[in-house]
């Protein structure tokens, strides 16, 4: 609003008059655009988590007959220390991974927005593992850590690479967090870019004129004006990976033993081995808690929009 609208305005209700309200009427052509995706988002997302939920109270295995058994499976669930190690190797393995991409693609992005050469270049190599499939990326690393790494180990004698840490149970957590890590860089890499170029060049400017060094501008300019960009970097971040599976699986299979079974690994084995509704009643606690992290996330991040 402009300042002679704000005049007027203030000038109308002293009169006792009324001020039309501006509203920005939606024309009904635009709602029918909405049917298309809603009747598919219902059919593919609502209907099947309805259903999911509802065998949950069953004792069903995915065909033939079922009876209701009330919360049995979700009494059972809280009881399988099974379950309860997946979970705690998915949020381990999701926060530690949402730190190691976010450290690392904001020290990229500071490098590939500063005069240097080739940086167009450079950008476009460092994008490519975002467009490899997930499950290709974890064989081709999965040979790397079997047979490229313990050849290098015997070579230089050190004895902790001299075999494959995917067999190790104590670090082969790490492994899925480097390999996860490669791939999910990209995404928030040029998301930080994309905050970083938003930043007004005329404050760096200033801020060298006033003789700060290029740390201190990191840290006091770049950081806090892109804390709207690690937000997002990090709600997405945590979402992929707490539904974290097909590296997994070409990684380690969930091994050594259930070490690196996420939870998104124990629902699908479980509903092909008969346990339909007991992974049902998984998922539909997976999906609370998931929500519940989500509105915690939103809470804390409101107000940092970068939009």
């Amino acid at each position: 609003m402009s300042a002679t609208q704000a005049i007027t305005t203030r000038e109308a209700r002293r009169a006792g008059i009324r001020p039309p309200r501006n509203k920005h009427r939606v024309a009904p052509l635009h709602y029918w655009f909405l049917i298309p995706t809603l009747v598919l988002f219902t059919l593919a997302i609502t209907v099947p988590a309805i259903i999911g939920i509802f065998f949950s109270f069953t004792n069903s295995i995915g065909i033939g007959t079922w009876k209701f058994i009330g919360f049995t499976n979700y009494i059972a669930l809280f009881r399988d220390p099974q379950v309860l190690q997946s979970y705690l190797f998915t949020f381990g393995f999701s926060i530690a991974t949402v730190i190691v991409v976010n450290i690392i693609a904001l020290l990229l992005a500071v490098g590939l927005t500063s005069r240097i050469r080739f940086k167009t270049g450079l950008r476009t190599v460092f994008v490519i593992p975002m467009v490899i499939s997930g499950i290709i990326i974890a064989f081709v690393f999965n040979f790397l850590f079997a047979n490229a790494l313990p050849a290098f180990g015997s070579f230089s004698g050190i004895a902790f690479l001299q075999q494959s840490i995917l067999t190790n149970p104590d670090w082969a957590w790490a492994a899925i967090v480097i390999v996860t890590a490669w791939q999910a860089i990209p995404t928030s890499l040029l998301i930080f870019i994309a905050g970083i170029l938003s930043i007004p060049g005329d404050i760096y400017e200033a801020a060298a004129i006033d003789g700060a060094s290029k740390r201190q501008r990191l840290t006091r300019i770049t950081v806090p004006l892109i804390l709207g960009y690690v937000a997002i970097n990090v709600v997405l971040g945590l979402k992929n990976f707490l539904n974290a599976y097909d590296i997994i699986k070409g990684l380690t299979n969930g091994g050594p033993g259930t070490s690196t079974t996420s939870v998104a690994m124990t629902i699908v084995s479980g509903l092909s081995t008969g346990d339909y509704a007991y992974q049902m009643a998984n998922a539909t606690v997976f999906f609370i808690v998931v929500i519940i992290i989500a509105v915690i996330q939103l809470s804390i991040t409101r107000g940092r929009s970068a939009l």
